[in-house]
């Protein structure tokens, strides 16, 4: 296998640790749900969509330790530019 190619092949074999899928157990205990991490302007756009759709939305800036694994210019990259989404149901007026 190429270089390259073999990078390209382990990259898609990585799996997300448990400390990066799981969700701010504070934001859980409040009625938040983790939805996903996006980045730029994908978080406005996500963030526009469920407020549309009738939900609180917030979106949580990386932890460090969401990143554990990760080389340090990528940790640095994704702490500037990524964020966790998280909406809850807009509660009934009335």
């Amino acid at each position: 296998m190429a270089p390259l190619s073999h990078l390209v092949h382990q990259e898609a074999q990585r799996l997300l640790s448990e400390a990066q899928l799981s969700p701010d157990p504070a934001r859980v205990a409040d009625g938040w749900e983790r939805r996903f991490i996006a980045d730029g302007p994908r978080v406005e756009e996500a963030m526009r969509l469920y407020e549309e759709l009738g939900f609180e939305v917030c979106a949580d800036p990386l932890k460090p330790e969401d990143l554990a694994g990760e080389c340090e210019d990528c940790q640095l990259l994704m702490l500037l530019q990524f964020k966790t989404i998280y909406t809850r149901r807009t509660p009934p007026r009335g």
